[in-house]
């Protein structure tokens, strides 16, 4: 998506090698440069995922998928939640985007706001 048009993460590029990061670090491991901000992008595809179906953290709802996204922009492979309502749809190697919802709960009980991955097709 454009900018504001959506939710995008925003990791870490080393301009010396050119190593992406999400979380962005202060330093690369690589080449031990500064890391400058990047946005990563919105989209990727599903790189691999597991449904844990036990009592789950952060008042998640049971059950709740983890997955490893490979990002599209040439990013990192990174880990994030899969929307509630996809995981018995999953399949390795389909499109995803990134979205932002209600999900789970803080320490309070209060409703929290969690990025997730949900499939990018109809």
């Amino acid at each position: 998506p454009a900018r504001g048009q959506g939710p995008e993460l925003i990791g870490g590029r080393c301009p010396n090698c050119g190593q992406r990061f999400f979380p962005r670090p202060p330093r690369c491991p690589f080449c031990l440069g500064h890391v400058e901000e990047s946005n990563l992008g919105a989209s990727g595809k599903l790189y691999t995922y597991t449904v844990v179906r036990v009592r789950p953290p952060f008042g998640l709802p049971s059950p709740y998928g983890i997955g490893y996204v490979d990002l599209d922009k040439g990013g990192p492979r990174v880990l994030g939640l899969l929307a509630p309502e996809c995981l018995d749809n999953l399949e390795i190697g389909m499109p995803l985007r990134l979205a932002v919802g209600q999900l789970g709960c803080d320490v309070r009980g209060n409703p929290c706001l969690r990025p997730y991955f949900e499939p990018a097709g109809p």
